[in-house]
């Protein structure tokens, strides 16, 4: 066992010691000893109960002859750290995750892991650290919070940002929002929508890293809790078959989940992680391959903020098992790769069934024949940009319109709700990316502003930034070079032309080449906006949203 270099033989009685002093008895040191990695904390809604759900793996470990130990994880909330400086530290805490998990399961080399987790940055960072590790390991998350309602109609976080812009634009009253605000997240769960926290954990299960209703079972509920158990009882039979995450996670894996995320229509983060987490397991993933599984792939599925469903209907309607079942039809499913419940994808869909054709689509009537993303390029984005198309108005599909540029999220939020954008405008939001944010904050704060105020069907937004799971309309994030490594965003004057063609996958600026190459002569090099902290030292060694926001090599 790898954990014998820690408590095995003579020379190893100091180490038992330190263990006994913690209360473990040599029943339990000579026993499988397995890492459980828990992100619970005060701060995170989707992780205020991790510490149960940790017990349950515990109890799971336990049942099936191991000894669990648990150590912590840090965890930023998105939604808490929207529309200011903390959300400059999400992305950025993504590799902290990844590095500390390394860290502790290599000085402490334990011979397994499951991982506690379940929102936003947390997720992907254990991803990462468990494809670069590299011993056994299986995922259990929090499950997604219920939405909230309001009389019969639900609603969920992003009603309530939607309602900031609502109010501001007098279509809505103080008490409206306040109303919103009491009842739109009704209890513990990751943020009912499809998300970046659910749609990660739904590209975890269609990855074969969670079993089956990983992704999409309510954390309020006690088959959750049955998960969790499953899961700690689980990671002991790979164990014992040796089995890796690089066994599961393989190219055909990561097609698989890709073809999922097309769809459902999931968070354009989605397109910054998975090429991040493949980097770990040495598979490379360029931006072509989602825009060619989206052409492969229906969106099935349009869940808040696309459309009124949330992930409990998703559950209820067989969750992503069923989903996969549907589109393995098409042929983008790979039904011979492997998963953590020790069976193959094949294996699991066979009693997978759709119960609700309306919130799961047959492929005789999906919302559309592609995926839910769509990669864009062109003289304003020549390494990519990334569009949730599934939750972009059929008339903003093919837009062409004014630039009003701002260098900072905080001045076009003022300019947005300050009634300064008007139909038809661009917003364009630029040195936001990894390098110039630092930190590519997520936008979900401008972007609400917009559909708040009515203006979602006639203004875009683009940004060398991105974007909230929760945004709807057409926001144009991940645009790569970004501004602060002088890429073609950085050149955008006022008044600009810009076209979008979401269809045709273009973006581009409607000025001349020698234009472009005038403005970039007399382009100067701006200033960091962060010179000390880890953020200075995040900003030197981050790459390209294009390559998922890596650390350079």
């Amino acid at each position: 066992m790898r954990s014998d270099l820690m408590k095995k033989g003579l020379e190893r009685a100091p180490h038992r010691s330190l263990f006994k002093a913690m209360g473990y008895t040599d029943e339990e040191i000579a026993r499988p000893l397995i890492g459980v990695v828990n992100s619970a904390n005060e701060i995170i809604p989707g992780h205020i109960h991790l510490d149960l759900i940790a017990q349950d793996v515990k109890a799971g470990i336990r049942m099936a002859g191991g000894t669990p130990v648990e150590f912590p994880v840090i965890g930023v909330c998105d939604g808490i750290a929207m529309g200011h400086a903390g959300m400059k530290y999400s992305l950025a805490s993504r590799e902290l995750i990844a590095d500390s998990i390394e860290i502790m399961a290599t000085a402490h080399p334990f011979d397994a892991l499951v991982f506690v987790t379940n929102c936003d940055k947390i997720v992907p960072g254990m991803l990462m650290a468990a494809l670069r590790i590299n011993i056994p390991s299986i995922f259990i998350s929090g499950g997604p919070m219920l939405a909230g309602k309001i009389k019969d109609r639900p609603v969920d976080l992003i009603s309530v940002f939607e309602g900031v812009g609502a109010v501001k634009a007098k279509k809505m009253s103080a008490a409206g929002l306040k109303e919103l605000e009491d009842c739109a997240c009704p209890g513990c769960g990751s943020c009912s929508g499809m998300f970046t926290a659910n749609s990660m954990n739904c590209v975890t299960e269609a990855l074969g890293l969670g079993l089956p209703g990983h992704g999409t079972i309510p954390a309020v509920l006690a088959a959750r809790h049955r998960l969790a158990k499953h899961a700690g009882m689980k990671i002991m039979d790979l164990l014992k078959k040796n089995v890796k995450p690089r066994d599961i996670a393989t190219l055909a894996a990561f097609k698989n989940a890709i073809a999922v995320d097309m769809a459902l229509g999931c968070s354009t983060n989605t397109v910054l992680h998975i090429p991040a987490i493949a980097h770990e397991a040495g598979i490379k993933l360029d931006l072509e391959l989602f825009n060619k599984i989206s052409g492969q792939t229906a969106n099935i599925c349009k869940l808040s903020p696309a459309g009124h469903h949330h992930i409990e209907d998703l559950d209820a309607a067989g969750g992503i098992q069923a989903v996969m079942k549907v589109i393995s039809k098409l042929g983008v499913i790979d039904e011979k790769a492997m998963t953590v419940s020790g069976k193959t994808v094949g294996a699991n869909l066979k009693t997978a069934r759709v119960l609700n054709d309306d919130v799961i689509r047959p492929l005789t009537n999906p919302y559309s024949k592609q995926g839910g993303i769509a990669v864009l390029r062109g003289n304003l984005a020549p390494d990519g940009a990334v569009v949730k198309q599934s939750a972009v108005a059929p008339a903003m599909q093919v837009n062409e319109g004014k630039a009003r540029v701002f260098d900072r999220e905080d001045d076009a939020i003022a300019a947005i709700l300050g009634g300064k954008i008007k139909g038809g405008d661009i917003v364009v939001i630029r040195y936001e990316g990894p390098k110039g944010g630092p930190g590519m904050r997520e936008m979900l704060s401008p972007t609400s502003a917009i559909v708040g105020m009515g203006l979602d069907k006639s203004v875009a937004l683009l940004t060398d930034g991105r974007f909230s799971g929760g945004t709807q309309g057409a926001a144009i994030g991940h645009i790569s070079p970004e501004a602060a490594e002088g890429g073609p965003i950085a050149l955008v004057k006022e008044g600009d032309m810009i076209a979008i063609d979401i269809p045709k996958k273009t973006l581009n600026l409607k000025i001349s080449n020698a234009e472009l190459d005038l403005r970039r002569k007399s382009l100067k090099p701006r200033k960091p906006a962060i010179t000390s902290g880890y953020l200075a030292r995040y900003a030197k060694m981050v790459t390209s949203a294009s390559t998922g926001a890596v650390f350079k090599d």
